[in-house]
């Protein structure tokens, strides 16, 4: 029996010829056993398929070029917004460097946005750097309260001068409010002001150690520095603003830590409206910060307070209430709260 060797061009499968050329496309070839089958009679044997379609290889071939393409094009925005990011921090560091150096003080600069808003703003920031390893990142930290004679001056309590939307020191309806409050006073008679001095010190040596720079708004036993001023220093020189303060609410047991949030009155006031997200980021994240060390967190956290602070900030601000007149404020207790503090921050600026 003969066997006769033919091939079929299969984009026109009714013309099947004994050429033996190869086509453009798929071909198969196929035995056939001519002793058995007469001439034209549908074969029945075995195909083998010995090209895939031209067409076809193409297009795959493009789709692997255009997914490794993709692919680079991905590894190469993940690396240029890692090399963004460094050049970034190391920008920020070196401005830093060349901003301030280690305890120089800063004062209220007129031309500020929002420095004539200030009632009381003849003292002076004290600025602190880092050694070693720097973040390039400055933190002010503003112990509550210390400027004598600011219970007695009043300013806006926002810079668009509408009315408080809440209560606190100063009255909803108040177009102004107390410069600067005193402050409670702890159970055992120690003055408010006297325990977030002592925080703001030892949160700052805990941020100097991490790296950070750190911006002290009140350095001593008084500053004569009020709400706005403190705020605005903070908006040109810092990149976050954090108020220490233990809450005056009359209780007789502790409360545990809050932070004071954004009312949504205030939500579309510049500048709160470009900031009130952030704001209240790093409230979540300081919170996170101090459970994570064991202490207690009040279960209504946070509270929406309408604060001279917040309504005046252009950075991440936050009032953070680390007890009430009840808690504890031994050296060791406070060192607890920096821990969680820094954590805290750590966690915000992604370190």
């Amino acid at each position: 029996a003969a066997l006769l060797v033919l091939s079929m061009d299969i984009t026109n499968t009714g013309n099947m010829t004994a050429s033996g050329q190869e086509t453009p496309l798929r071909e198969v070839t196929v035995i056939k056993d001519t002793a058995s089958e007469g001439p034209g009679v549908t074969l029945s044997a075995t195909a083998y398929e010995t090209e895939a379609p031209a067409n076809e290889t193409e297009t795959e071939a493009a789709e692997t070029k255009a997914a490794q393409a993709e692919t680079e094009a991905a590894t190469a925005a993940a690396e240029t917004k890692a090399e963004t990011e460094a050049v970034k921090a190391e920008t920020k560091a070196a401005e830093t460097e060349a901003a301030y150096a280690d305890g120089e003080e800063i004062g209220l600069d007129p031309e500020w946005e929002f420095a004539s808003f200030a009632a009381i703003s003849s003292g002076k920031a004290v600025y602190y750097r880092a050694e070693g390893s720097r973040k390039g990142v400055v933190i002010a930290v503003n112990a509550g309260h210390g400027t004598e004679g600011g219970s007695s001056v009043k300013t806006y309590c926002h810079p668009d001068m509408t009315p408080k939307v809440t209560g606190g020191t100063t009255a909803a309806g108040a177009t102004k409010a107390v410069a600067v409050s005193s402050g409670m006073t702890f159970r055992d008679g120690t003055p408010e002001k006297t325990v977030t001095l002592r925080m703001a010190r030892i949160l700052r040596d805990r941020l100097l150690s991490e790296g950070y720079d750190v911006l002290m708004l009140r350095d001593g036993e008084d500053v004569q520095l009020d709400n706005v001023a403190r705020t605005v220093i903070a908006n040109n020189a810092a990149d976050c603003h954090i108020a220490l303060h233990w809450d005056s609410d009359g209780l007789s047991t502790v409360k545990g830590c809050f932070y004071m949030s954004v009312p949504d009155g205030l939500k579309s006031m510049y500048p709160v409206s470009q900031h009130w997200q952030e704001h209240e980021k790093l409230g979540d994240a300081l919170i996170e910060g101090l459970r994570g060390q064991g202490l207690k967190i009040w279960g209504s956290n946070p509270l929406d307070m309408d604060l001279t602070q917040t309504s005046y900030s252009t950075i991440p601000s936050i009032d953070i209430e680390l007890g009430n007149q009840c808690s504890s404020h031994t050296d060791e207790d406070l060192a607890v709260r920096a821990e969680g503090l820094v954590a805290g921050i750590n966690a915000y600026f992604g370190y």
